[in-house]
């Protein structure tokens, strides 16, 4: 096993809440409505991202989002102004950030570099941010407060899907975005780890080939079946409940003391 491991955080739904803008649309309609608006909206957000792959078409994070939300609110019959929009389009770049994230890149300060029980080898670890959404965006969560400001040092790299070369850009989960992350990192498959709060994207980057850690904060267990019938694939390598508990996780994984030993999916 590579004494260097990339850990590479998903944003969307791991780091920061998308739900979060639930509370900016309740100014316009109310908590009831603003609820099912945000959920929605993030459901056909996802859902725009697969219908481009699908089509082998590209266009940019920022046009799926302010679409999908025209979309969700036309499912509640609601409508707002280009103004009302475009504030909230602004708001996008302040997303809050689930409560396990401070407490987690805390211990992850601290064990940036690690040295395994028995002395043999030093573990690097290499954290960064992974996202379908594009640099300026990933920066404005760098330096905005609510999101990811506090945090912002220890990502050593942003790596978008925007940033791959023109005419084969993709959304995850398509194998292609995770060649580009092994590309940028410039290291094997199995030295890359996907932290994802994200079924979908478990299942592309386990499919590729990176180790994955699902982040299972509603404690449901895996119940994706998308490839249940390849053998091997289609769980994640780790599961935790908390991304709190992430780091001893997969450093415990690594050094081949993980549950299920070398190679196990628990």
């Amino acid at each position: 096993m590579s004494p260097h491991i990339v850990l590479a955080f998903d944003v969307y739904g791991t780091l920061l809440l998308t739900s979060s803008m639930a509370e900016k649309l309740a100014e316009y309609f109310g908590d009831e409505k603003a609820a099912k608006v945000a959920a929605d909206w993030r459901m056909l957000q996802l859902e725009y991202t697969w219908r481009w792959n699908s089509m082998e078409k590209y266009t940019s994070y920022s046009t799926i989002t302010r679409s999908s939300l025209h979309h969700a609110l036309s499912l509640s019959n609601l409508t707002l102004s280009p103004t009302a929009t475009d504030a909230l389009m602004t708001n996008y770049n302040s997303l809050s950030r689930f409560p396990d994230v401070s407490p987690a890149f805390s211990a992850l300060r601290t064990t940036i570099t690690t040295t395994s029980p028995n002395d043999q080898h030093p573990i690097t670890i290499t954290p960064v941010i992974f996202s379908n959404g594009p640099i300026s965006m990933l920066q404005a969560y760098l330096s905005s407060p609510p999101s990811l400001a506090p945090h912002a040092d220890i990502f050593k790299k942003l790596i978008s899907v925007d940033e791959m070369p023109e005419g084969e850009k993709r959304y995850k989960p398509h194998p292609s975005v995770y060649e580009h992350l092994v590309k940028e990192m410039e290291v094997e498959r199995g030295d890359v780890w996907l932290i994802s709060g994200n079924p979908f994207d478990i299942v592309g980057a386990n499919m590729y080939g990176l180790r994955t850690c699902w982040v299972d904060r509603e404690g449901k267990g895996w119940v994706d079946r998308s490839v249940v019938e390849v053998e091997g694939k289609g769980r994640p390598d780790l599961i935790v409940h908390s991304l709190s508990d992430m780091v001893g996780r997969v450093t415990e994984w690594v050094e081949g003391k993980g549950k299920g030993g070398e190679g196990g999916r628990v």
